[in-house]
């Protein structure tokens, strides 16, 4: 079999592995890169260069700089502040969200503006009581609209726009897309919103338990629960915060005398309440805490209060166990510690992104790398925040699209098309070479799937002697239209974990945007861009 028709097969093979579910998408992604260098469709290192390259690194980046504003309550802030403004229904809240997104889309990458706004978009699900797999989708969704209302929304515009002059057209504006982006953001922004409630799963992610609470919430319950009189503001401050531990089996501590206004031997902390572990009396759950001294014994509950730094490094230590780690409870805390020098960082990142002075992935990577030195994150908290999953899979999948390309496989579509389309009306070219950018993709980048169709639509505007500017816009229409699989877009894959969706949930909501986005690129775009 030659390379081409490998590489159907392994795209083949692949479809087939992400539809059924049992296989681990970052598995399936290896298994792509071994297939094509088993097959001899590409070398070791063509086969393996995903991992290497520039996209991977800088959606990479983008996880810190997310961890970072999630870490100094950014999130909790920005959080909240939605919550207030747009109370708690489902449908207000994927409106204000959706047009956040896209237009911060518009002067970041898609990749850079749903990494941040991630768990800022968590966060407002967990306050307003909804499941986060509600919003999420219609945040990447709407970052895709976003993508077009400008020329560096996303590199297939840039892709495009240089495609035109190459043909004879002419560039396009700087905001020039945005005559077919902001249409398609209030079109999308209205269907995730009013179809939501009904076309998204209700799904619980794996790790919504390791969210953190909301402060005010939580001081109420620890009040109710050791009947200690303080306010939320000394409970959790910037600087201070509060934990609950449970003396652990075999704990050094088992035998000490403690009381309330005492401090813990090695870190300095205040004893605010210590509880009885084995009281299940009628009033276990309110007012129970032990108002003299209190011999410990292992499952007795202590209330400690101090700094952050020393709270964690008490609460990781074998005599005791945390109720909730003292880091998820800093990051609820709003506007917290490093919170200015996250957003500088952010801010500057932003700018570099948006003049594109250096590429994107070394602003990504400078912006990682200054949150580590100005100490807003420790090096360990750079790599757990970093998603793995998703970066495997779309280093994996990087070299199918090369190899799309390179093996002619693109070649032999492009001859299927042609002879479909014959010479018939541009409008229906139009239809068919949309249909075929939407289809394509669904499975490898829609930088790559332009790419390839892009000598197909100027073949066909030069053999019917129309512009190529609609069929340039069009295309990029289509190439945002990538909402029936998690593997589409980098941005789909970024929510599927804390969205808990699996491969089938996209294509509910996705579809009929799909619908949209086609009418929008057939009917609409010709009549801003005529032939």
């Amino acid at each position: 079999m030659d390379p081409a028709g490998w590489t159907f097969v392994i795209l083949g093979l692949a479809v087939v592995a992400f539809v059924s579910g049992r296989v681990p998408l970052a598995l399936v992604s290896v298994g792509v890169a071994l297939a094509l260098w088993a097959t001899g469709v590409l070398t070791l290192g063509e086969a393996f260069a995903g991992f290497g390259d520039p996209t991977v690194l800088f959606i990479a980046s983008l996880f810190v700089v997310s961890e970072a504003l999630d870490a100094t309550g950014v999130t909790a802030w920005l959080g909240h502040q939605v919550v207030t403004r747009a109370g708690t229904g489902r449908a207000r809240l994927t409106v204000i969200i959706g047009l956040l997104a896209a237009v911060l889309t518009a002067f970041i990458s898609i990749n850079g503006a749903v990494a941040a706004l991630l768990p800022v978009v968590v966060v407002v699900a967990v306050r307003a009581g909804i499941l986060p797999s509600k919003l999420l989708l219609p945040l990447a969704f709407a970052a895709s609209a976003g993508s077009l209302l400008t020329l560096t929304g996303t590199p297939v515009n840039i892709v495009v726009s240089e495609a035109a002059v190459a043909a004879g057209g002419r560039e396009f504006g700087f905001f020039e897309f945005a005559l077919a982006g902001i249409p398609l953001v209030l079109l999308t922004v209205a269907i995730v919103a009013l179809g939501g409630g009904r076309l998204l799963p209700a799904r619980t992610a794996e790790r919504l338990a390791d969210l953190a609470p909301d402060p005010r919430e939580h001081a109420q319950t620890l009040r109710d629960s050791y009947d200690v009189d303080l306010d939320t503001a000394r409970l959790f401050s910037v600087r201070e915060g509060v934990a609950e531990v449970l003396v652990a089996p075999r704990s050094r501590l088992i035998g000490r005398t403690v009381s309330v206004g005492m401090t813990t031997r090695d870190e300095n902390l205040v004893i605010l309440a210590v509880r009885r572990g084995d009281d299940d009396g009628p009033n276990a759950s309110r007012g129970t805490g032990v108002a003299g001294a209190l011999v410990l014994q292992a499952g007795d509950a202590v209330l400690v209060q101090g700094p952050w730094a020393a709270l964690t490094r008490y609460a990781q230590s074998p005599d005791v166990i945390a109720v909730t780690p003292p880091q998820t409870l800093q990051r609820a805390v709003p506007w917290g510690r490093g919170a200015k020098r996250a957003i500088g960082i952010l801010a500057v990142m932003v700018v570099l992104l948006a003049t594109g002075l250096v590429p994107a992935p070394v602003a990504g990577l400078l912006a990682a790398g200054a949150l580590v030195l100005t100490g807003v994150l420790t090096v360990p908290q750079t790599y757990r925040s970093i998603s793995w999953t998703t970066v495997i899979l779309i280093a994996g999948m990087i070299p199918l699209s090369s190899a799309f390309v390179s093996t002619g496989a693109a070649d032999v579509v492009a001859a299927a098309v042609l002879r479909v389309i014959g010479s018939g009306s541009p409008r229906v070219a139009l239809l068919v070479l949309c249909l075929l950018t939407m289809v394509l993709g669904q499975f490898i980048s829609n930088v790559a799937t332009v790419l390839v169709v892009i000598p197909i639509a100027v073949a066909i505007s030069q053999t019917l002697g129309v512009s190529v500017q609609p069929f340039m816009m069009a295309l990029t229409v289509a190439g945002a239209a990538a909402f029936l699989t998690p593997v589409a877009t980098p941005v789909n894959l970024m929510v599927m974990q804390p969205g808990g969706y699996r491969f089938g949930d996209y294509g509910k909501l996705g579809l009929p945007l799909m619908v949209v986005y086609l009418a929008v690129a057939v009917l609409y775009v010709p009549l801003i861009w005529p032939f």
